[in-house]
């Protein structure tokens, strides 16, 4: 994480900013931690390396109470990504594929005793870019309900790799931007109706600061200071499904998901400003 960045660098040249840090990243982890800091109970998928940064994530979410049991190590670096941030709290992302180029151990075991399972950035896994349809299949023949985050397709191949996956999905989420990308359309209620129409039984749109769109009705978001919206939509994507776990109805569940993503943005990493369910539920009651 570097912030702020405020000017294209310059090759050749030194550029002083506020802050370098290294924290907790990625779809999944973010997630997952947030899930778990939410008081759900969790089990995180994913691939590291037999190295530091591997043994960063792992510790991470262990700190929140997340279970780690199927995270794998492969003979590649652990992914990772510098985020650049500027005083608007926008970011760019340079990524490095590593771990998340490589194959899951075979056969893929969808973990027992779970009542939901989250398949988080469709796009950026090659594994999963081949084999998402099967595993959301796979989850939904153990009885669990399915959901899925798109994140960005650097491949650009959006909706190419995304139908196969829409008939086994309960709920999808998208940012406008990749909504737009993957329909055509820049309206977003548009492109969640373009959205079902391919497929997708019910979509989340993140309209970022401006709240989300839920079944067509637009759920405004809370006035907040942002400092670094780096995975905040990763965050929000753990309220809603948090909420749902927990009964609520669809609105309820975007607001409980609306006030976690303005919590993360709040801080500098995704998950260093959020609370537990408890306080999270008290701070929405506050910033009505």
């Amino acid at each position: 994480m570097a912030r702020r960045v405020e000017q294209p660098l310059a090759y050749g040249a030194s550029t002083l900013i506020e802050h370098i840090g290294q924290h907790l990243g990625g779809n999944a982890s973010n997630t997952s931690f947030a899930l778990a800091r939410l008081n759900c109970a969790v089990q995180t998928l994913s691939l590291i390396g037999h190295d530091a940064s591997g043994e960063f994530i792992v510790s991470r979410l262990r700190s929140a109470g997340a279970d780690t049991a199927g995270i794998h190590k492969v003979p590649a670096p652990t992914s990772m990504a510098l985020s650049l941030v500027n005083a608007k709290a926008e970011r760019a992302l340079l990524y490095l594929m590593g771990a998340s180029g490589e194959d899951f151990p075979e056969p893929f075991e969808i973990p027992s005793g779970g009542t939901h399972f989250h398949l988080a950035a469709v796009f950026r896994m090659r594994y999963l870019r081949r084999h998402a349809p099967a595993i959301l299949r796979m989850a939904r023949e153990c009885g669990m309900t399915t959901s899925a985050d798109t994140q960005w397709d650097t491949e650009g191949e959006w909706m190419t790799v995304l139908r196969p996956s829409l008939p086994h999905l309960d709920l999808l989420f998208v940012n406008e931007d990749e909504a737009r990308l993957l329909t055509g359309h820049a309206e977003p209620s548009l492109a969640a109706a373009a959205l079902r129409d391919a497929g997708a039984p019910r979509t989340v749109v993140k309209l970022g600061a401006d709240g989300c769109l839920v079944d067509g009705e637009h759920v405004p978001g809370f006035v907040v200071d942002a400092v670094d919206a780096t995975g905040a939509g990763d965050c929000f994507v753990a309220g809603f499904l948090a909420a749902l776990s927990r009964g609520l109805n669809f609105q309820l569940a975007a607001r409980v998901a609306n006030a976690v993503g303005a919590l993360s943005v709040q801080q500098t990493g995704a998950v260093e400003g959020l609370l537990d369910w408890k306080q999270t539920q008290s701070w929405a009651a506050r910033h009505r």
